[in-house]
């Protein structure tokens, strides 16, 4: 679709989440507009992402460092140590659900803040920060479920756009830290956006200076949205 909408940046600038000694600022589409699923399959191509209902993009003044992230699925091959990881978790087993408030995956979600995010302002969420932050009555998400036998180990929330997937959250049972369930979910949304004969995994923001986000360069096939256009990023 072509792509004609207004933008409006933060008038002022926040502390950032990612770099402790940098402000941000983010770009958001014009709140009058309708948000869909359709206008966020372009903005999402154009480095946009989405937390609930809201869509935006950083766009820092001072700095450049968040840069948008896909993987090409035709481009990509697994590593020695991420066939490790499906190998480890081969017992694994997947189920796909509607986006909605469900207790059991709400209580995953409280005690993986708790041990992963612990004193930075987000291990104490509420079941209405929890719908707000990943739910969103436009948008086309499922909750991937992986269960070890019937414990529920780790939800990957997923959101489907025409031609792609994109990895918008995973949470998962601290005690499961050495499954590596973060990076199994992404090569499970990688094998699934494949057997939909869709062509890219978007996966939010890589910073090269934060150690959270690194991660994402270990995959091959990755793209960075870098001088308004997509291209290889080699990390």
């Amino acid at each position: 679709m072509s792509l004609s909408v207004k933008f409006y940046q933060d008038t002022q600038s926040h502390d950032c989440s990612y770099l402790s000694d940098q402000q941000s600022q983010n770009l958001y589409p014009d709140p009058s507009l309708p948000m869909t699923n359709t206008l966020y399959n372009a903005l999402i191509q154009l480095g946009f992402r989405r937390s609930g209902n809201s869509s935006y993009r950083p766009h820092c003044p001072a700095c450049s460092a968040c840069v948008p992230a896909r993987i090409d699925v035709a481009q990509f091959k697994a590593s020695r140590s991420q066939r490790r990881c499906i190998k480890r978790n081969t017992a694994m087993t997947s189920h796909h659900h509607p986006a909605k408030f469900n207790p059991e995956h709400y209580a995953l979600y409280a005690r993986y803040l708790k041990a992963r995010h612990h004193g930075a302002g987000m291990d104490n969420p509420t079941e209405e920060s929890y719908q707000h932050f990943l739910l969103s009555y436009w948008s086309d998400t499922r909750f991937i479920e992986f269960r070890d036998q019937n414990q529920l180990v780790g939800v990957a929330v997923t959101d489907y756009i025409d031609d792609a997937l994109s990895a918008f959250y995973t949470f998962f049972d601290p005690d499961y830290e050495a499954n590596s369930i973060g990076t199994y979910a992404i090569l499970e949304q990688i094998a699934l956006a494949q057997s939909l004969g869709l062509s890219y995994l978007y996966l939010g923001y890589w910073i090269e200076d934060c150690q959270k986000m690194r991660y994402k360069a270990s995959f091959s096939g990755l793209e960075g949205y870098i001088d308004q256009r997509w291209q290889p990023l080699k990390a």
